[in-house]
């Protein structure tokens, strides 16, 4: 029994020994296909490595300008600019005719006219009552009749006289006074005329009458009211309706301004601009402002209205000047600046004088002169000195 207990013990550790050296076989063949894989993998970097850095056989490596940033950039030329000036200022009658009493005046009987109506040269804005001045008038024409009388008188007297003379029944001195009388019955005839044409004329010049056509603008008179020539001002008219806008401007913008400049000029709270032009500039600066007036002639509307504020725009001739678009502009504490590509690629600032803004471009005053290439956006990521690789967009209407 000891025998075959030994025995059995003999076996099953032969057994175990050789699925020991089994296992040990297995394992060493498992790490001798990983320690394959892993050179392949080194091999498959290393070649990856190298065709990263070489690239085919003719390419040349890499530079810093393969690496460079590519920009878009614009040649702007030059174009015929017209120059601009911003001003404001108030509307204003261009001539305005205050309308007053010009004879001796009394009391008004009726007002006709109605501030905003138009009228013509002569009519009649208003009338004084005139009884008294009628009942003199009537007077007067009563002595033209008496006048004329007595000289109807002397000439018939003088007549015969003449035919007597020749027979000696009167003599050469009576018919001298005879004349005499005649001629004094004349002018006393011409002195009554005189007198009621000047009454009439007075008469006339009771009537307030516009002294031109044109636009009653405002009415200070009411029916009843007792009027004289100090009364002051009763009606003003803007002659033939004509406006104009008086427009602020500093000296320098007035240097630039001319006679027959044109302008746009828009009433505050209007949507709508009026064509207009400067017809006249002023010869004198205010001391104390230190600016001067521009007039800008506008035609009737009713939304020019006197005393109303505006703001215009007026043409103040042209130049030769680059354009850009906003977006190649940059601004800091220095200025106004765009980037501008080198002959060697670089960025570089170059500053500038910003002319007339219009909605889609802005004119360069100074700073260019239009053959740069002009970076035409993201200049703000450039920093001078730095290589660029410009792309050029050609340059729309």
């Amino acid at each position: 029994m000891t025998y075959v207990s030994g025995n059995l013990r003999g076996e099953q550790l032969g057994e175990q020994l050789a699925i020991d050296d089994s296992s040990q076989a297995t394992a060493a063949r498992r790490r001798r296909r990983w320690l394959i894989l892993l050179g392949v993998a080194v091999l498959a970097i290393a070649a990856a490595a190298w065709f990263a850095t070489r690239g085919d056989k003719g390419a040349p490596p890499a530079t810093a300008a393969d690496q460079a940033p590519s920009v878009t950039v614009i040649v702007p030329g030059a174009q015929s600019v017209a120059r601009t000036v911003a001003a404001t200022g108030s509307l204003a009658a261009k001539r305005e005719m205050p309308v007053g009493v010009a004879g001796e005046g009394g009391m008004v009987a009726q007002v006709l006219v109605e501030p905003g109506q138009w009228v013509r040269a002569g009519q009649v804005l208003a009338t004084i009552d005139r009884s008294v001045q009628a009942q003199t008038a009537a007077s007067l024409a009563s002595q033209i009749g008496v006048a004329r009388s007595d000289l109807t008188l002397a000439q018939a007297e003088l007549e015969r006289a003449e035919q007597l003379v020749d027979r000696g029944f009167i003599s050469k001195a009576d018919v001298q006074r005879r004349i005499a009388t005649r001629d004094a019955a004349q002018a006393r005839l011409r002195v009554a005329q005189a007198t009621l044409s000047e009454q009439r004329a007075r008469n006339a010049r009771l009537d307030i009458r516009a002294p031109a056509a044109g636009l009653i603008l405002t009415r200070g008179v009411e029916p009843g009211q007792i009027v004289s020539s100090a009364s002051g001002v009763l009606f003003r008219m803007a002659r033939d309706g004509q406006m104009e806008m008086r427009a602020q401007l500093s000296e320098t913008d007035l240097q630039a301004i001319h006679v027959g400049s044109g302008a746009q000029v828009t009433p505050v709270g209007e949507q709508r601009s009026f064509a207009g032009r400067v017809w006249q500039v002023a010869p004198v600066i205010d001391p104390q402002s230190r600016q001067g007036i521009a007039r800008i002639q506008l035609s009737y509307d009713p939304a020019l209205r006197p005393g109303g504020f505006a703001s215009a725009t007026i043409v103040a001739g042209g130049a030769t000047q680059p354009e850009l678009p906003q977006s190649a502009l940059l601004s800091d504490t220095r200025g106004n600046y765009v980037y501008i590509v080198d002959a060697q690629n670089r960025a570089q600032r170059r500053d500038v004088t910003l002319g007339t803004v219009s909605a889609d471009k802005v004119a360069v005053a100074s700073g260019l002169v239009g053959d740069e290439r002009v970076v035409l956006a993201a200049g703000a990521f450039l920093n001078p000195g730095q290589l660029v690789k410009p792309v050029v967009q050609q340059k729309r209407g």
